[in-house]
C-alpha cells in the first residue's frame, strides 16, 4: 500500500515537472500590446520585422538608427510606404 502512494507521487511529479518544462517555450519572445501614436519619417528607420502569428496582434517592429525600437500598426499607410523602402533598399 505504501509503495503504491510512492509510485503514484512520482508519476503525478513527473507529470507536473514535464508540463511547467514544456511551458516554457511554447510562447513568442515579444509581442505588441500598444501602436506607436505617430507616424515616422523613413529616414529615421534602420530597420523592421513582424511580429509572431501567435501574439495577439499584428504589428511591424520598427529600429530607429539610434536603436529604440516602436510597435506600429503594418496596415497604415505610411508604415507600408516605410517597409517598401527599407525592403528596396536591402534587395
Amino acid at each position: 500500500m505504501r509503495t503504491s502512494h510512492i509510485l503514484l507521487l512520482c508519476i503525478l511529479g513527473h507529470a507536473l515537472f514535464a508540463t511547467v518544462f514544456c511551458n516554457n517555450a511554447s510562447g513568442p519572445d515579444d509581442c505588441c500590446f500598444e501602436y506607436y501614436p505617430r507616424s515616422l519619417n523613413k529616414k529615421h528607420v534602420r530597420s523592421y520585422y513582424m511580429t509572431d502569428h501567435r501574439c495577439p496582434r499584428t504589428a511591424a517592429v520598427l529600429t530607429t538608427k539610434k536603436g529604440s525600437t516602436l510597435c506600429v500598426d503594418p496596415k497604415l499607410p505610411w508604415v507600408v510606404r516605410v517597409m517598401k523602402s527599407l525592403d528596396q533598399q536591402n534587395f
